[in-house]
């Protein structure tokens, strides 16, 4: 049972998509309903599938099978504008090699509505370069800007077009800390003013902090799909990823953290003794030393 309630109208569909591989398939029959209000992290090893999905969401390639629907109807039947109007993607990897101020960048993500120069599109841009902390970039040419700078500036070219449809593909791969956390609180701020927003993630903790449904994918196929706790199960990270993880929790979130790989000798060596537990065992791990650290955070077992 996924976490999209059957009560509600799916804005986007993969419908059996089935994309060929040399050999074995890249998605294999993947089916999936995303509605609105909900983040959704689609995680996963790599070649796990997830950019070639979020590609297809996108409508930037067709599968070999099957198809895509938006609103209701077959991705490829709208017209091009339309599409660019409904939906926003961003590519994974962040690069931008043109000698544009970053201001014109995300003023890009206003063409499906216009030329990008009313009070409208300058208060979109203004209003998406605002949300991703990129203001102070305006006039700066994109190309002089640090990698994860010039993320937020393509993410706020992204939001600057203000669809219902959001997609990101490894939003948060170049930036720090800081930057990783106002990112996925902007991405679940913009599901809960009623956007579908769809993000590829390697980050399994904030994955499970921010997401309200995972997707994991592995082997071109889904293995799970639901809350954080049930995907993040151990033995969903030990078929997908082949790791232990620690498991905890934090302000009532899952907290993840990988710890070794399943089967090697040294790397299990470094998971002490007592926090090597059978299937149903729970061991305690370390608390955190400050008290009122350690009243916030519970920490159990070791996953896998």
């Amino acid at each position: 049972m996924t976490a999209t309630s059957m009560a509600e109208r799916p804005v986007l569909e993969a419908v059996s998509i089935t994309v060929a591989g040399p050999a074995r398939p890249i998605l294999d029959a993947v089916g999936l309903q995303f509605a609105p209000g909900r983040l959704v992290g689609l995680i996963g090893p790599n070649g796990a599938g997830k950019t070639t999905l979020l590609r297809l969401l996108a409508g930037l390639s067709r599968p070999d099978r099957g198809m895509v629907r938006l609103g209701g109807c077959p991705i490829h039947d709208l017209p091009a504008m339309r599409r660019a109007r409904c939906l926003s993607y961003l590519a994974q990897g962040g690069q931008a090699h043109w000698p544009l101020g970053a201001d014109a960048v995300v003023a890009l993500g206003r063409l499906p509505h216009g030329d990008g120069t009313t009070p409208a599109d300058r208060a979109a841009i203004a209003r998406a370069m605002a949300l991703t902390g990129t203001t102070g970039f305006a006039g700066r040419r994109i190309d002089r800007l640090s990698g994860g700078e010039t993320l937020r500036v393509l993410l706020a070219r992204a939001l600057a077009v203000e669809a219902p449809v959001l997609l990101v593909d490894e939003p948060v791969a170049a930036l720090d800390p800081a930057h990783q956390l106002d990112v996925m609180t902007v991405l679940a701020d913009q599901a809960r003013q009623g956007a579908v927003v769809i993000a590829v993630l390697h980050d399994l903790s904030l994955a499970a902090r921010f997401c309200d449904r995972l997707v994991l994918l592995t082997q071109g196929r889904v293995l799970a799909d639901g809350d954080a706790t049930e995907v993040l199960a151990a033995r969903h990270l030990a078929t997908a990823y082949g790791i232990h993880a620690w498991r905890g929790e934090a302000c009532g979130r899952p907290l993840i953290i990988p710890w070794a790989r399943i089967g090697r000798a040294d790397d299990a060596a470094s998971i002490p003794p007592s926090h090597q537990p059978d299937d149903d065992e729970v061991a305690p791990c370390p608390r955190a030393s400050a008290p009122q650290t350690a009243a916030r955070y519970k920490t159990t077992t070791p996953a896998g």
